[in-house]
């Protein structure tokens, strides 16, 4: 019986791509700093500070907008 089902497949980054987190703790501006098959570093482009976490992003969209947002948006510890 088919059914209606959500598919969500794991993002595939590449290091130095610029990302915008929407929604959540980690939200904001980040650069892909370095990464493996399980964990995702992410360096703030206005503080330079670096976080490393388990990957945990999903492609949603992608379009054109001004990058970073600014220090007034921050990207403080997540």
């Amino acid at each position: 019986m088919l059914t209606p089902v959500t598919v969500f497949t794991p993002y595939p980054f590449t290091i130095g791509e610029k990302i915008h987190i929407s929604e959540g703790t980690r939200h904001g501006d980040w650069i892909v700093a370095n990464l493996d098959d399980k964990k995702i570093t992410l360096r703030c482009p206005v503080s330079g500070k670096e976080f490393c976490w388990n990957r945990f992003c999903y492609l949603v969209d992608t379009r054109e907008q001004e990058w970073p947002k600014g220090e007034k948006e921050g990207n403080d510890e997540k």
